[in-house]
């Protein structure tokens, strides 16, 4: 069967909307879940203990408060990246694990990059965690092939619209290293080199794909999909579990250890539910 991914940026959820995400993210079909934009607040413990007690893999690292970050939820068994351990700046904005399928090992990581205003110390943590992330990137670079998944909060350079003038060279130079530094190719555009597509907006004309997957050669092989699924912010109620759309990869790589997993909205319940008493 063939690998399937997805990234969705959960927006630091409430406990209540972290709720209504999990019944959302337990019937979706893919075996590896990158979630970001966490936080060490309830609706993020809430995700990731849910998934752990239905027998999934959770890589979650720790969030210094008020930090944001990154969740890996897997139906399959994982080993831990050595990216995750590599980031020394703002580490819980990467994460990193690696699966086996019938292919051999395959690393897949996940980022959420710092977004950034006009002052310059969000613009220099932006930077600085862009160069680090490079840096860990470098030092952990590896035979095996290396998918990366997430928020990177940076346009493409031929981004329609083009929304001149609100990100920075720097920003571009970002996305444009992933493929010269990294040789990392954007899956999307790989298959749809032409379509415009949105994975956040202010108003409907005015969307920003900022939500991305890029993988090694070797990946690009086995593509088979790379769609955006916008029902997470656009729900036919009014109503929306984000204000991000998914992005989903599939693989024609074979997974080789699936875990035993079951509802984790239903064994979270089970977590809740109050003692039985004897009168």
């Amino acid at each position: 069967m063939p690998l399937s991914l997805l990234t969705v940026n959960v927006g630091a959820p409430s406990l209540d909307r972290a709720q209504r995400q999990l019944r959302w993210l337990a019937a979706r079909p893919e075996e590896v879940l990158v979630l970001t934009e966490t936080k060490a607040t309830a609706g993020s413990e809430f995700l990731a203990q849910a998934f752990s007690s239905a027998g999934y893999s959770v890589t979650f690292p720790e969030h210094s408060k008020g930090e944001l970050g990154v969740m890996i939820v897997s139906k399959l068994a994982t080993e831990l990246d050595p990216l995750g351990a590599a980031l020394d700046y703002l580490p819980a904005r990467a994460a990193g694990v690696v699966v086996d399928t019938d292919s051999g090992p395959l690393r897949i990581v996940g980022a959420y990059v710092p977004s950034r205003d006009a002052s310059v110390e969000k613009t220099e943590r932006k930077k600085t965690w862009i160069d680090r992330f490079h840096t860990a990137l470098d030092r952990t670079a590896s035979n095996a092939p290396l998918l990366l998944l997430g928020d990177l909060n940076v346009l493409e350079p031929g981004h329609q619209p083009a929304h001149r003038g609100q990100f920075a060279q720097f920003e571009y130079a970002f996305y444009d290293a992933l493929t010269e530094r990294h040789r990392l190719t954007d899956l999307f555009r790989t298959l749809h080199p032409q379509l415009v597509e949105h994975s956040w907006a202010r108003r409907p004309e005015l969307g920003y794909r900022y939500d991305h997957a890029h993988g090694s050669p070797a990946l690009v092989e086995h593509l088979l999909n790379c769609d955006y699924v916008h029902e997470t912010r656009k729900n036919a109620d009014g109503s929306r579990l984000t204000d991000h759309s998914g992005l989903t990869v599939r693989l024609s790589l074979s997974p080789k250890r699936t875990l035993l997993t079951s509802d984790p909205a239903t064994a979270v319940d089970a977590l809740t539910e109050p003692e039985p008493t004897l009168f």
